[in-house]
């Protein structure tokens, strides 16, 4: 994942607007769970965002609503165990004493409400903004990110560049000029090429020399960025309902499918997969990005993270939904619950685990953010 440089300083208001959406997917994840709960007539006696120490709380008629001091995500919490509830143990409105059909909607009720934010999301966008029809196309080739100790980079070349011309062909505003840089990096390996670079308005000349390389056998000359093409996106409404709906359908699609093949490559390709996976800085810093150059990219977004907490809770792993809604799959088979102490352990040590690996991501993400 591409962090932005230090000397780039991204504003408090994309960070803010972000933060703001982060808290918004996790109070509808929990909503979820709190409203199927309340509609059965289910107790639900805690309703709080983040873990850790109590920053603000307020006592209702049943429930206790607080804000935590970790963002890190949120909990609704039952009755059923708690040691100061009053409430008899064999109440038919605890939890654990509905059927396992009831507590399976409201384990995954989170999941589904997560899954039709983002869905109501594309929706507004496409109704509001449109959809990319194509690009406005500008002069030149941007470069969106640098890969670190790349010739590239050493050579001076930044992301947010825009490359107007290699060797003295200007490159022009068209559809291929992206593709023709691409094919004349790669036919120059170990050659140095010159660049002629926009940086804010400021014209510079870089020499560069792509690195050889060999692929498929052939030498291939490669610098070491990211290239975009240059230009505004052109958005079209839809023409009536049905086409909005449609299309809204399309792109909920499209964004889900991808999210499942990236967790399936954590599986298939872990090595590689895992170093682009981010935390919760990683996702603040490529929210604050998006925000900066596009604020209705924030709809997209906002849908890509809803639908990625969604499937990342949906896996069958400890202190997440898929692990519980595992043990009432168990507990349907075997016509009986699996051992409490079993499951309170391996919830526990799955919720360590969890907290712990989001310590590391937040270390980690931030160090990478930090200069060299």
């Amino acid at each position: 994942m591409f962090f932005p440089s230090p000397s780039e300083p991204i504003g408090y208001m994309p960070v803010l607007q972000v933060i703001l959406i982060l808290a918004l997917l996790i109070f509808v994840h929990e909503l979820g769970h709190f409203m199927a709960a309340r509609l059965q007539g289910i107790y639900a006696n805690r309703f709080s965002i983040g873990f850790g120490p109590v920053v603000w709380k307020y006592q209702g008629p049943q429930t206790e609503y607080a804000l935590r001091a970790l963002p890190l995500g949120g909990f609704v919490g039952f009755p059923d165990d708690d040691p100061d509830s009053d409430i008899p143990r064999n109440d038919p409105n605890l939890l654990r004493n509905r059927p396992v059909f009831d507590r399976v909607i409201v384990i995954s009720a989170g999941v589904i409400a997560n899954l039709v934010f983002a869905y109501l999301v594309l929706l507004t966008q496409v109704g509001l903004v449109g959809v990319p029809s194509g690009l406005s196309y500008k002069p030149g080739v941007i470069v969106p990110e640098v890969v670190r100790e790349s010739v590239a980079e050493k050579a001076g070349i930044k992301s947010g560049d825009t490359i107007l011309a290699i060797d003295g062909q200007d490159l022009p505003a068209a559809e291929g000029t992206r593709a023709n840089l691409q094919k004349a990096i790669a036919a120059s390996p170990e050659k140095a090429v010159k660049l002629r670079i926009d940086r804010a308005g400021e014209i510079l000349e870089i020499p560069v020399t792509p690195k050889l390389e060999q692929v498929n056998g052939q030498p291939i000359g490669r610098i070491g960025v990211n290239l975009q093409s240059n230009g505004d996106p052109v958005f079209e409404k839809p023409k009536d309902v049905g086409q909005l709906l449609t299309v809204a359908a399309q792109q909920f699609e499209i964004i889900t499918i991808r999210t499942v093949q990236g967790f399936g490559k954590l599986i298939t390709d872990f090595g590689t997969t895992v170093k682009q996976v981010g935390g919760p800085v990683a996702i603040v810093s490529e929210g604050a990005k998006i925000a900066k150059s596009d604020p209705s990219n924030l709809f997209t977004f906002a849908a890509l993270i809803s639908i990625n907490l969604a499937v990342i809770n949906i896996l069958p792993l400890p202190a997440l939904d898929g692990g519980q809604l595992l043990f009432l799959m168990f507990e349907a088979l075997l016509g009986k619950p699996l051992p409490q102490k079993l499951q309170d352990g391996v919830m526990q040590t799955g919720l360590v685990m969890m907290l712990g690996l989001g310590v590391f991501l937040i270390i980690r993400d931030t160090a990478n953010l930090l200069p060299r």
